[in-house]
């Protein structure tokens, strides 16, 4: 779900090179990259809730996921999502699993299969100070293009309201119908998206 008007991932992050160490009076301060696209740890989970509590629980009063459960799926599977960080601090994440059936089910809010083909992307969000400025949509082209590079990864699904469907069919994915997950009083689509042409991009580019 997300709260953006919202490939596989190759985290394109920026990294400190060590320095040869200078005299005295004259080393130079480290500073933190000014964008870092990554996958998630255990440790960033406080900041992914973060985010995600003021996102979704201010639109529609729930959120997809707690403060546990995002532990748990960051232990289980990290290389399943990303966050962007601006000078250290996490400005927008995608968080996914793996799931093994056609289509998700009320299951499918609370298990990682690992030998699933499907990256179920379970949450997206942006901090409120950044929405507004397409960081949404420019971290799902990266994500998308991290899972191309996944092999065991063939199709990407997400669920989210009738408002957002236009907003993720920009991105390759196509309605296949009412999801089978409620929240609540909540409906949701779920919205499916084939892996394969960045499967072939990547094969046809050797990389």
């Amino acid at each position: 779900m997300s709260t953006q008007s919202t490939y596989p991932l190759e985290p394109e992050a920026s990294q400190l090179q060590p320095e040869t160490p200078k005299a005295p009076g004259h080393q130079r301060r480290h500073t933190l990259p000014a964008n870092e696209f990554r996958c998630l740890t255990p440790e960033d989970a406080a900041s992914v809730f973060e985010i995600e509590r003021e996102a979704f629980i201010s639109v529609l009063g729930i959120c997809p996921l707690y403060l546990e459960e995002i532990k748990h799926f960051l232990t289980l599977c990290p290389e399943l999502s990303m966050g962007w960080f601006q000078e250290g601090r996490l400005v927008a994440f995608i968080i996914g699993s793996l799931w093994d059936q056609e289509r998700l089910t009320q299951e499918s809010m609370t298990l990682h299969r690992p030998g699933g083909h499907t990256a179920h992307l379970r949450a997206l969000a942006v901090h409120h100070t950044f929405r507004g400025q397409g960081k949404g949509s420019i971290l799902m082209w990266r994500f998308l293009h991290h899972l191309g590079r996944q092999p065991a990864v063939r199709r990407a699904v997400l669920m989210c309201e009738d408002a957002l469907v236009p907003f993720y069919q920009k991105f390759g994915f196509r309605f296949v119908g009412p999801c089978a997950i409620t929240l609540g009083s909540l409906t949701f689509n779920e919205l499916q998206r084939s892996m394969w042409d960045h499967a072939s991009r990547r094969r046809n580019s050797g990389s």
